[in-house]
């Protein structure tokens, strides 16, 4: 749970990684010249330029055999797609490059940038001899036609183009043809291409797709869970190898490059870390103040990473060998990390997810602080750091076998301290709940043992 601003910040444009980056390429006299150049000219403008934080982690190759989504898998989803069009009388669904377009296309916004330009990822539903096919079509601008048709879109994709002076929804109406009724858009697609398709397509009814679309994606597949492993896995590992580059005296902007390197190295994609001490961690989603830690201050990291386009998400809240952490913020601590024992045993199949957000709330209030329990429980994760189902209070989504959810109840004492401790965990077949970091020893032991 964090800022998307902090969470996506790209490592390179911090300055201190410029130079040395460049010395490691500079293989020739011209490119050595060209650094020495770059250096003056960066230290002139920008002043003194640091040296690139040193995180030896050892962690490059730990996920590098976990096997990304196959094409039968994609065809899988696709197929169930639109055995779900049929039970709900839609004609099609339709979607842009996003999480559903990678969910279901393998096309995500990393493969093709949002415009005013539509491009549209289709599927139609082909019945025959009582089996359900998918037939996939895409609608692209016709001078990207060549470039669309080079996208690892995984099934017989028939392309539809339409040239800059003609009507792209009009277009898409006529990839439609003879599918009346309704049509199904991804959730997430900007108004004005629904609304366009609505005009071009008058006498449908085109309409968010149902909430069983939704379910395909939020039930994880093995392939799907071995990757959530893997990339939480290595997250923790990240941050459990900065903690012993920690030191009295750091400030919060040297830990979170120290994060941003190790997360790197451990090869994850967009790859970021919250970072706070002492009181600046009160504020879940603070954006610190570049305080530097005292003996006194707890440090907190809220960490994600993508590998093969799923997401990691852990926090840990630490302490050092030689912190001198006040009494009753280590109280706060073990409070935080039962609440979530309490919470991960409450969670099973059949079970309700406002049930085991009330678990962790109950835990709080018995001991007094549930009133600095002020965000939810958790949240879905997978092709996105937030996703359907949520653990809050106000939803009454039963839990299912491959569901995966966050779980990270927090202590926020404004001007004081704040304590959040973070796994994500899935439902297992036998229906309970398993954290996706147990692999590397699951829930932290201590400040001092993350």
């Amino acid at each position: 749970m964090r800022p998307s601003r902090e969470k996506n910040e790209d490592v390179c444009k911090e300055k201190e990684y410029i130079i040395p980056v460049i010395l490691k390429l500079s293989k020739t006299p011209f490119l050595l010249i060209l650094t020495l150049c770059t250096y003056l000219l960066l230290s002139r403008t920008t002043g003194p330029v640091k040296p690139v934080p040193l995180v030896q982690t050892g962690l490059a190759a730990y996920c590098a055999g976990t096997t990304p989504i196959g094409s039968s898998e994609f065809l899988d989803r696709q197929r169930r797609l639109a055995e779900t069009l049929v039970k709900h009388n839609a004609s099609a669904y339709i979607a842009e490059p996003g999480a559903n377009g990678l969910f279901f296309f393998n096309v995500s916004t990393s493969d093709w940038f949002l415009s005013e330009r539509p491009l549209l990822l289709i599927i139609t539903a082909l019945q025959s001899s009582g089996i359900t096919e998918a037939n996939v079509s895409v609608l692209t601008p016709k001078f990207e036609s060549s470039r669309a048709k080079m996208l690892p879109i995984p099934a017989n994709v028939k392309f539809f183009t339409w040239p800059e002076h003609e009507n792209p929804y009009e277009h898409a109406a006529a990839a439609l043809a003879g599918m009346p009724g309704v049509i199904f858009v991804d959730g997430s697609m900007r108004k004005f291409i629904a609304d366009g398709l609505q005009k071009a397509l008058p006498t449908a009814q085109v309409v968010t797709s149902s909430p069983e679309v939704n379910k395909i994606r939020e039930r994880k597949s093995k392939v799907e869970l071995n990757i959530l492993k893997c990339a939480n896995e290595v997250t923790l590992l990240a941050i459990r190898a900065v903690h012993k580059k920690l030191h009295i005296g750091i400030r919060e902007s040297e830990a979170r490059s120290l994060m941003a390197v190790a997360l790197a190295d451990a090869g994850l994609q967009q790859a970021g870390c919250l970072t706070l001490f002492g009181e600046n961690a009160a504020l879940p989603h603070g954006s610190g103040t570049d305080r530097a830690l005292s003996e006194s201050d707890f440090a907190l990291f809220d960490c994600t990473g993508s590998l093969h386009g799923y997401f990691s998400d852990v926090t840990r809240t630490v302490a050092l060998p030689n912190s001198k952490i006040p009494e009753e913020h280590q109280y706060i601590w073990y409070h935080v990390h039962s609440a979530q024992t309490a919470a991960s045993r409450a969670a099973h199949a059949g079970g309700l997810a406002n049930q085991v957000d009330e678990t962790a709330r109950s835990y709080l209030r018995q001991v007094g602080y549930d009133s600095y329990f002020s965000h939810r429980l958790g949240h879905g994760i997978g092709l996105e750091v937030h996703e359907e189902p949520y653990l809050h209070g106000g939803s009454n989504r039963t839990i299912e076998v491959s569901h995966t959810f966050s779980n990270e109840p927090g202590v926020y004492i404004e001007g004081k301290v704040g304590v959040r401790l973070e796994d994500c965990f899935f439902i297992n077949s036998e229906g309970k709940a398993v954290f996706l970091t147990d692999g590397v020893g699951g829930q932290a032991k201590s400040p001092w043992s993350p």
